[in-house]
């Protein structure tokens, strides 16, 4: 994917090594946003599936509502730097793209469009929604609107799921951009309230639709930056959300009640509407069947 002519966001900050403490989050694989009830709907699962309650949803606005960016921090991190290495780099492109066309796509409803913060992060760091751990893997933080990522996450991607390529990278950020979409429509929250009245499986189907809505929402951004995409891109971010699908993750002894983040079938559905239409509108995954 071409993003070299893209200065880094400024939107970033780099939390350093270690800083987690407290409690509040240890999970296994990459499921660390969960809602209410220890039910996941974080990120895209990887690793094993475990879910412990740790937040409830602040308000959200945006697509729909108006509201001003927050303040960013660069170098916030006891003096780290952020975008200083060539994982980091890379991951402040997508965001800049990402801010961009999101920005453009709230313009288009007559909004603005309120930044998320990355956050780099090595081993450990103390988010907004508690500590966070390197083994969870990327995560968005309703309460301070942040994207966690340790970019080693990266390599284990293509070394252990065998999801390689910069659009695989490129995927993670924004499906986390897309949770951020939801923050700020208030779909998040919605779910978040009504798993507080649902059973435990009817609360991981509703975990489900917010995952795929966030595949699709990567999706959207994916196909308003056609123009950057280079032959076999879109493969990779498809091989991506293949290897990361609850059916494949927890094996044949799987049971769908339990999957919280879609079969591989159902995020690369997901994704490549997204893909298709670049319409954000096209991403209602929670009408009908998915």
């Amino acid at each position: 994917m071409r993003l070299d002519d893209l200065d880094p966001a400024s939107n970033v900050e780099d939390l350093g090594r270690g800083g987690g403490g407290g409690g509040g989050l240890n999970l296994l694989g990459f499921l660390p946003l969960l809602l209410g009830r220890g039910l996941g709907c974080g990120t895209i699962g990887i690793l094993a599936i475990v879910a412990v309650a740790f937040l409830m949803f602040s308000g959200g606005g945006g697509l729909l509502t108006g509201g001003q960016a927050p303040t960013t921090q660069q170098g916030s991190g006891g003096g780290n730097v952020p975008c200083d290495t060539a994982e980091e780099l890379f991951a402040c492109r997508v965001l800049q793209s990402t801010n961009q066309t999101w920005a453009t796509i709230f313009r288009e409803q007559g909004q603005r469009y309120q930044l998320p913060t990355l956050k780099f992060y090595q081993q450990g760091a103390q988010s907004g929604c508690g500590a966070a751990q390197s083994a969870m893997g990327p995560f968005y933080c309703p309460p301070d609107r942040g994207v966690y990522l340790d970019t080693s996450f990266f390599r284990e991607l293509s070394q252990r799921f065998g999801a390689s390529g910069d659009f695989a990278q490129a995927y993670v950020v924004a499906h986390e951009v897309g949770h951020h979409i939801q923050n700020l429509t208030g779909q998040a929250e919605a779910v978040s309230r009504a798993q507080q009245t649902l059973s435990r499986a009817e609360g991981n189907a509703q975990s489900v639709r917010l995952e795929l809505q966030a595949d699709c929402y990567a999706g959207v951004w994916g196909a308003r930056n056609r123009d950057r995409l280079e032959p076999g891109d879109i493969e990779e971010g498809l091989r991506a959300a293949e290897a990361i699908g609850d059916d494949r993750l927890q094996g044949n002894s799987a049971s769908p009640e339990s999957f919280t983040h879609g079969t591989s079938a159902q995020r690369m559905k997901w994704l490549q509407r997204g893909l298709q239409t670049g319409d954000p509108a096209q991403c209602d995954t929670f009408s009908g069947a998915i």
